[in-house]
């Protein structure tokens, strides 16, 4: 049987330098890739394109990973922007909520990271707080803290345990989204993870990167819900 094959949404950049060149780019870190295939999966790029084709796009793969990134644009969730809030990241925004709607329409298994969790909660019609402190300390350096699962939930099946995770965000949940549930938190109270709790559909949102930690549980979860897509009927 192939492995399952996962799509994963990119940054988009409008200036990254390599080797001699300064150009546009399409990218992700390889950890996001990595943990993909250290969990089981093969791994593609999802770089964005029109909104209408992103059912054509998602028939071709098995699951789909939402990336970080920056802030989704309060105009998704109706709310006036925050001094704090970044740019917004129009193309990316408008790519990545038609992906989980057509993603969520054809059943397949959703892991959202990061800002992905954040997208996947305003794609649902859930809002974001806009700003919180305390959950990174230095530009470009992940902050690790304690999230606990909320036992019954599907994470809490993956992380029974109390688990340190590697953070690096100022935004986060706020108001959930159609059918959402929490199913992790911060000692601090922010919601940590999400999911749809519904057995038949795999939906679930980490505020954290497992891209850049060694625990493959949460991916290989993933891969697993993604691997009976790949499976061909007898008979």
């Amino acid at each position: 049987m192939p492995r399952p094959l996962i799509g994963i949404t990119t940054y988009v950049e409008d200036s990254t330098r390599y080797g001699v060149w300064d150009l546009p780019t399409s990218l992700v870190p390889t950890g996001y890739y990595g943990l993909v295939q250290a969990a089981g999966g093969a791994a593609v790029l999802l770089p964005p394109d029109e909104p209408a084709s992103a059912a054509e796009v998602l028939s071709r793969v098995d699951g789909l990973v939402v990336a970080g990134g920056p802030d989704v644009d309060p105009a998704h969730y109706g709310a006036a922007r925050d001094s704090r809030t970044g740019s917004p990241a129009t193309v990316r925004d408008h790519w990545e909520l038609a992906l989980i709607a057509a993603a969520l329409e054809a059943d397949l298994p959703v892991l959202g990271i990061c800002r992905g969790m954040q997208a996947l909660n305003v794609a649902l019609g859930g809002t974001l707080v806009q700003h919180i402190d305390g959950h990174f300390e230095t530009p470009g350096a992940m902050s690790w803290h304690p999230v606990r699962p909320v036992p019954g939930t599907r994470y809490a099946d993956l992380v029974p345990e109390e688990a340190q995770v590697p953070t690096y965000h100022h935004q986060a949940v706020d108001r959930l989204g159609r059918g959402l549930v929490v199913s992790a938190h911060a000692v601090d109270g922010t919601v940590e993870a999400i999911e749809l709790p519904d057995p038949q559909r795999w939906v679930l949102g980490v505020q954290w990167h497992p891209e850049r930690d060694k625990d493959t549980r949460v991916m290989s979860a993933l891969i697993e819900a993604a691997s009976v897509r790949t499976a061909v009927p007898v008979g």
